[in-house]
């Protein structure tokens, strides 16, 4: 574990290990990267120098943003650990991920991904949910990636299983702009 991390303001970023089938994922990925930067804050991400992750924080280490990676022994093995981070924590699960992640950052942020991006992100609103925290839970909607999740949410607030009130602690962003706007509590 590398000590030493400082009390800059982070987002967390939720993001997808593959960069996927369209342009725009990749695009959207830079785009939030260089705004984080660009508003003063930091990232805290899964750690790891691949897909719309490793994306994310180039582009974000590139525009000068702090990035602190927390990445799980299980994936060392696999050399995916990005080299040029101010910070990359090692913890023992996937479960201690995402609790280090939640203690640094200030909102949750999630571009498209899979399933690993899908439970972290319900998880945090899970958390929101239980009033365990009150930190923005925020998707980017790039190409209408989460268009199906949206859907099932309202059906779930129809057939009584969300309160509507809970469902609007999932804030939806057309973009990195939006997105990073919502976090640093500007919308």
């Amino acid at each position: 574990m590398t000590n030493g991390i400082g009390s800059c303001r982070r987002v967390a970023v939720f993001c997808g290990s593959a960069v996927g089938d369209n342009p725009a994922f990749l695009r959207e990925a830079r785009a939030l990267g260089e705004t984080i930067a660009a508003a003063g804050l930091g990232l805290v991400y899964g750690g790891t120098c691949i897909g719309l992750m490793g994306a994310v924080a180039d582009a974000a280490l590139a525009a000068g943003a702090d990035v602190v990676g927390v990445l799980p022994e299980l994936l060392l093995a696999r050399e995916i650990a990005h080299r040029r981070l101010a910070a990359l924590e090692i913890v023992g699960s996937m479960h201690e991920r995402k609790a280090r992640m939640y203690q640094l950052a200030l909102a949750f942020i999630a571009l498209p991904g899979g399933y690993g991006t899908l439970e972290e992100l319900l998880e945090t609103v899970t958390w929101a949910q239980l009033s365990l925290h009150s930190k923005p839970c925020i998707l980017i909607n790039t190409a209408n990636y989460w268009d199906g999740l949206l859907r099932l949410l309202d059906t779930a607030v129809a057939a009584g299983f969300v309160k509507p009130e809970n469902r609007g602690l999932l804030r939806v962003a057309a973009d990195a702009a939006e997105a990073v706007a919502i976090a640093a509590g500007v919308l």
